[in-house]
């Protein structure tokens, strides 16, 4: 749900305008990542009321992404790079209210080398991750970026049922076919408006 809360915050306070039929290809989108995760998941209030949180908060991050890195002028290592220590610093305000601070499994309790080397992968990984994250939206878009996402969720339900047999029901197959067919027209008509607007360049006198 994150792509139409990113046009819409985009749309309202950065006076960014979608195309029409941008915007009708969230529709199969919006339809197939709701046809994949209805029956997965239970409703209840509280859990609304965090999911509609982190929709949101994401939304805003990504969209911060790009801004920020337009308006500084920076690029995604560069960003990266201011925005991780403050990252850090308040995670080690929060950490202490939901993890144990001292003894066995706290934050400074005795570590092995193994569990060492773990939180270095983790690191690692979550750094990389970041970066591709910065990356991407930098060059395209915050939507975009969020394309790759759905399709990266099409990918990983396919795989599950090719390489583990993990079961699809027919809900899930009509999901990611609706899905793939939104990302396949976004694709397509973000590439006519590059290729237009590389026809205008050369227009030009």
């Amino acid at each position: 749900m994150t792509t139409p809360a990113i046009v819409a915050i985009q749309s309202l306070f950065y006076g960014k305008s979608f195309p029409l039929r941008i915007k009708l290809t969230l529709i199969p989108i919006t339809l197939g990542v709701f046809l994949n995760s209805y029956y997965d998941v239970k409703f209840n209030f509280p859990g609304m009321v965090f999911a509609t949180l982190g929709v949101l908060v994401t939304s805003l991050y990504q969209v911060w992404v790009g801004a920020k890195q337009h308006e500084l002028q920076v690029n995604s290592m560069q960003l990266l790079y201011y925005q991780a220590p403050m990252s850090s610093a308040m995670l080690l305000c929060i950490v202490p209210f939901f993890e144990p601070v001292f003894g066995e499994g706290g934050i400074f309790g005795p570590w092995t080398f193994s569990a060492v080397l773990m939180v270095l992968l983790s690191g690692i990984i979550a750094f990389m991750v970041n970066l591709s994250i910065y990356w991407i939206i930098g060059n395209t878009s915050p939507v975009t970026y969020n394309m790759f996402g759905h399709f990266k969720f099409c990918i990983t339900l396919l795989g599950g049922y090719l390489l583990f047999k993990d079961p699809l029901t027919l809900n899930q197959v009509f999901g990611i076919l609706c899905t793939l067919l939104g990302i396949l027209a976004y694709t397509h008509f973000k590439l006519s408006e590059q290729e237009a607007s590389k026809s205008k360049l050369v227009q030009r006198p």
